[in-house]
C-alpha cells in the first residue's frame, strides 16, 4: 500500500512535468488547477524562521505525549525475556518495580532531541524546496531530495538524544539525569561526538522516515484541498480539513518505508550477545538477517505502525496550525 502510494504521487508528478513539453508557460493555463501545484506551485517553502518554530514545537509535543509507550516498547526490545511479548505485562511489571512515574523516563531528553530534530528537520526541508527547486523536471523527486538532506540533518541531532533515553530506560541508575546521562556517555565514549557512530544507522532510519512524511504530506494536502474545493468546501475550511486527511496517509508511508531502518537501528544499539553495539550498519543488517531472513525486517510493523501514527498524525496537524496561527498558508495552499 505504502509503495503504491508513492508511486502514484512520482506518477502524478512526472506525468504532469512531462506534459508541458519545451513551453510548460503556454499550456499552464488550460491544464487543472492540482496538476500545475504538484509542479511545485502547492508549498514553495523557503528560510522562514516559522517553519522551524512550528517543527519544533509539533515535534516535542507528539513525542513527549508518547513518551509511555516508548518506554515500554524500549524495555521490550532490551529485556524481551522479562514480558513474553506482552505490553500489558510490561506496563505492569514496569509500575510495581519502578513507580508509575518511571513511565516518563527520557522525558527530558525526548523533548529537548525531537524539539531540535523537529525544528530542523521541518525547517530545512521548507528551506530546501526552493534550492532544490530546478534539480530535475519533476517537483515530486526535488521534494524527495529535499526531505533526504533533512533527514540526515535530523539524524545527526537524534543520535545523542536517543541513545541518552534509550541508556536511561534500559537501565534507571544510569544516571540520575538526562545531562548527567550524556556527561557519562561521553566519557565513555572518548569524547562529545561519541554517539555520532550511530550515524548510519539513525539516518537509515531518518532518510526515509522524513521521506515518507513531509513529502506525502505535502502532495496529499494538495490534492485534498483541490476535491474539497472542487466539492463546494469554502477555502478556509478546506485549509482546515486537508491536513487532518493528509496526515494519515503520510503516517502509514513514513512508518511502513522507515521500518526496516528502525529494526537495524534497535540491533546497532542492542549489538551481539555481548550486549555491546554492532560496529557498523552492515553488522546490523546481517544480524538481523541471519537470525530472521529478510523478513525480519518488517518484525514488530503492526505495533510501530499503532505508534507511529499516534506521534505523526498528531504532529502534523498541531504543525499546521502553529504554521497557520504564524501567519504561513496552510499546506496545500
Amino acid at each position: 500500500m505504502a509503495l503504491n502510494l508513492l508511486l502514484l504521487l512520482a506518477a502524478a508528478s512526472t506525468a504532469s512535468s512531462l506534459q508541458s513539453g519545451p513551453h510548460p508557460l503556454r499550456r499552464r493555463t488550460n491544464q487543472p488547477k492540482a496538476i500545475h501545484r504538484l509542479r511545485g506551485g502547492h508549498s514553495t517553502g523557503g528560510a522562514d524562521w516559522r517553519f522551524f518554530v512550528a517543527g519544533s514545537i509539533s515535534a516535542a509535543l507528539s513525542h513527549g505525549y508518547t513518551t509511555p509507550i516508548d518506554v515500554i516498547k524500549t524495555r521490550m526490545q532490551t529485556k524481551p525475556e522479562l514480558y513474553n511479548g506482552s505490553a500489558i505485562l510490561a506496563l505492569r511489571m514496569i509500575v510495581e518495580s519502578d513507580g508509575a512515574l518511571f513511565l516518563l523516563q527520557g522525558l527530558v531528553p525526548t523533548l529537548i532531541g525531537y524539539g531540535l530534530e523537529g525544528a530542523l528537520k521541518f525547517g530545512s526541508y521548507e528551506m530546501l524546496k526552493p534550492l532544490f527547486a530546478q534539480l530535475t523536471r519533476s517537483a515530486f523527486f526535488n521534494c524527495i531530495l529535499a526531505s533526504c538532506v533533512a533527514g540526515a540533518i535530523a539524524a545527526v541531532v537524534l543520535c545523542p538524544a536517543e541513545e541518552v533515553r534509550i541508556r536511561m530506560v534500559d537501565d534507571p541508575d544510569y544516571a540520575p539525569s538526562a545531562a548527567a546521562a550524556l556527561r557519562r556517555i561521553s566519557r565513555e565514549k572518548g569524547g562529545a561526538f561519541g554517539s555520532l557512530g550511530g550515524f548510519p544507522a539513525m539516518a537509515a532510519k531518518q532518510v526515509p522516515y522524513t521521506m515518507g512524511k513531509q513529502v506525502s504530506f505535502d502532495f496529499l494536502c494538495t490534492l485534498a484541498v483541490d476535491l474539497l474545493r472542487r466539492s463546494g468546501v469554502p477555502v478556509a475550511l478546506a485549509g482546515r480539513l486537508a491536513p487532518m486527511l493528509a496526515a494519515l496517509p503520510a503516517a502509514v508511508l513514513a512508518a511502513v518505508l522507515s521500518h526496516p531502518g528502525d529494526v537495524l537501528l534497535t540491533e546497532f544499539y542492542k549489538g551481539g550477545s555481548g550486549g555491546e553495539e554492532s560496529s557498523s550498519l552492515l553488522e546490523s543488517l546481517r544480524s538481523v538477517v541471519r537470525k530472521r531472513g529478510v523478513g525480519g525486517l518488517l518484525v514488530g510493523l503492526q505495533a510501530r505502525l499503532v505508534h507511529v501514527i499516534g506521534i505523526i498524525w498528531v504532529q502534523l496537524i498541531i504543525y499546521d496550525s502553529i504554521k497557520q496561527g504564524l501567519g504561513l498558508p496552510a499546506t496545500g495552499h
